[in-house]
C-alpha cells in the first residue's frame, strides 16, 4: 500500500469497528503504517485476528478483538481488552455497517401489475425485523461504541471520531430504504455529536463514500456471470468521473480528518468521496 501522506499517529490508540471489512481493514493497515496502535474490532473474531496478524507481520502494532456493536456488554468487554493492551482510545472509527437483501425492494418504482405476485418484493413486503436490523447495525452500531470509547477521549488532545456515512445520506438511493435512512441518521448524528463534544476536546466528522465495488454490494452491482447490472450502468452514468472508486482513494480524506495538525478546526462535516456523484444533477 502506497501512502503519499502520513500523519504522525505514533502512540495513538485507534479503534476500528467493522475492522475486518474490505474498507476498514484497509484503514487499519494504513493507520498502523503511521505508527498507531490499532484495535481491529469485528463480530468475526477469526477475521479480525487475521487482519491484525497481517499488520503485525508488516512490522506494526495491532490486535484483533471480537465485538458485537449491537450489544453494549460486548463492546465493554472489547474496551477492557484494549485498555489492558494499549490504554485509552484516542481515535474511534465507526466502520461497522451494511445492508441486507430482506430490507431491499426488487423494483425502483411501485409496480401495480407485479404487486402481490410471489417472488416480487415491494415496499409493502419489507420485513420489519430485517429493516430494523439494517437500521440498527448502521446507527445503533455507531451509537453504542461511541458511548463506550468517547469516555476515553474527553479532554484528551487530538481525540476524534470518524463515522461512515454514504451517498444515501445526501439523496436516498432506490431499493435500499433501511440503509438509506440509517446513513442519513449517521450524518445528522455526526453533526449532533460534533456540537455536543465541541467543548470537550473531541472532534467528530464523517466520510461519505460514493460507489465502491465491495463484497457488501456486489449482488446489486454485478450479475452472477460478472457482467454489470443495470444499476451499475446508472451509477457510472451519474458519476462524472465515470468509474467506481478504489478503496485506497479514501485514505487521504481519512488521514486529513484524523490528523489534528491538519484539521484541528474541522468538526461536524460529512465529506463526500464520490467522483462527483453528489454534485451532478444528471443533465
Amino acid at each position: 500500500m502506497k501512502l503519499s501522506y502520513k500523519p504522525n499517529l505514533k502512540g495513538k490508540v485507534v479503534v476500528i469497528t467493522g475492522g475486518a471489512g474490505v474498507l476498514c481493514s484497509m484503514f487499519a493497515k494504513a493507520i498502523a503504517m503511521c505508527q498507531a496502535k490499532v484495535a481491529v474490532l469485528d463480530l468475526n473474531e477469526d477475521k479480525a485476528k487475521e487482519i491484525a496478524m497481517d499488520i503485525v507481520n508488516m512490522g506494526y502494532q495491532a490486535i484483533g478483538v471480537k465485538c458485537n456493536v449491537l450489544e453494549k456488554e460486548s463492546i465493554e468487554e472489547a474496551h477492557q481488552v484494549i485498555l489492558k493492551k494499549y490504554g485509552k482510545c484516542d481515535i474511534l472509527i465507526n466502520g461497522a455497517g451494511g445492508n441486507n437483501p430482506k430490507a431491499t425492494t426488487d423494483d425502483e418504482f411501485f409496480n401495480k401489475e407485479k404487486f402481490g405476485q410471489n417472488g416480487n418484493k415491494s415496499f409493502f413486503d419489507l420485513d420489519p425485523v430485517s429493516f430494523n436490523f439494517v437500521f440498527g447495525l448502521n446507527f445503533t452500531g455507531t451509537l453504542l461504541p461511541t458511548q463506550i470509547f468517547a469516555q476515553d477521549m474527553i479532554e484528551k488532545e487530538g481525540s476524534n471520531i470518524i463515522n461512515i456515512s454514504s451517498m444515501n445520506a445526501f439523496k436516498p438511493l432506490t431499493k435500499i430504504p433501511a440503509y438509506s435512512a440509517a446513513k442519513a441518521a449517521i450524518s445528522n448524528f455526526t453533526q449532533w455529536l460534533a456540537v455536543y463534544f465541541a467543548k470537550s476536546g473531541i472532534r467528530v466528522n464523517a466520510m461519505a463514500p460514493g460507489f465502491f465495488s465491495t463484497e457488501q454490494n456486489k449482488n446489486l452491482l454485478w450479475n452472477s456471470d460478472g457482467t454489470p447490472t443495470p444499476r451499475t450502468h446508472k451509477i457510472l452514468n451519474n458519476t462524472p468521473m465515470g468509474r467506481f472508486g478504489e478503496a485506497e482513494e479514501l485514505i487521504g480524506t481519512l488521514f486529513w480528518l484524523i490528523d489534528n495538525d491538519a484539521s484541528s478546526f474541522v468538526t461536524g462535516v460529512v465529506v463526500p468521496i464520490d467522483g462527483g456523484f453528489s454534485a451532478y444533477s444528471g443533465v
